[in-house]
């Protein structure tokens, strides 16, 4: 009897943590959906990049919903000992467990597949867009500079576009000399054919393997506490008359 008070306040406890999580996700999705122009000054303009290839507030939003809905079926199903809140509880942290399962095992066995679709849409765009339409520009500069890459394979993207048939030259970002830390320009053919710089595709692999060790650590830490949550909640689940 004890165990089960025990198991039960600290699911309580443990969900009501989630359950403010959702509430801060759901207020900083509002927040930026509502008003993207003072989240813009607070965190500079990275995050105006960052708003213009994905919308940072519906997705907030989204996420924030489902935390929320999440802490608070795991709050009152332990609180109240309501057996439906518990299962449905269990049913939605499933659902989002073999998701990211999925997504991992898509993520390992499709990369190869990932790199050839995205190539045929990326490298087209790349020719006909950068330079001319802002927004996609901005990404992709962002891109290039954090990463210190070049086009989505490398400089040749950008061999018979319209911006280097008007400027006669690369994006800087192509001719980084990564033993002095420096953009060589302008950057030229013969620069960006010498330097080397890998594609950006590739560059966001290599860095996800370098840091795939604490990454793992994250992505299997995270699956515990799911798990836990699970066995607990089906634990009061089965122990509930």
């Amino acid at each position: 009897m004890q165990c089960f008070k025990f198991i039960k306040v600290m699911m309580f406890l443990f969900n009501l943590l989630i359950f403010l999580c959702g509430v801060a996700l759901l207020a900083v999705g509002i927040w930026v959906s509502v008003d993207g122009t003072s989240f813009l000054k607070m965190f500079g303009s990275q995050s105006s990049s960052a708003m213009q290839f994905v919308n940072v507030g519906y997705f907030l939003i989204a996420a924030g919903a489902v935390v929320f809905i999440l802490g608070f079926l795991g709050c009152y199903g332990a609180h109240s000992e309501n057996k439906c809140a518990l299962l449905m509880f269990f049913v939605i942290l499933l659902i989002i467990f073999i998701a990211e399962i999925a997504a991992a095992v898509v993520a390992l066995v499709y990369t190869t597949m990932a790199e050839q679709l995205l190539t045929s849409f990326v490298v087209p765009a790349i020719k006909t867009d950068y330079g001319y339409k802002t927004e996609f520009t901005q990404v992709w500069n962002s891109t290039m500079q954090g990463l210190k890459c070049c086009g989505f394979n490398n400089y040749t993207d950008f061999n018979t576009s319209t911006y280097f048939q008007e400027t006669k030259v690369f994006p800087p970002y192509c001719c980084f000399n990564s033993t002095s830390g420096t953009l060589e320009e302008p950057c030229n053919e013969e620069k960006a054919k010498d330097l080397e710089v890998q594609g950006c595709f590739k560059q966001l692999l290599h860095d996800i393997r370098t840091n795939a060790v604490t990454a793992g650590g994250v992505g299997v830490g995270i699956a515990a506490l799911e798990l836990a949550a699970m066995i607990v909640s089906m634990y009061l689940y089965c122990n509930l008359k």
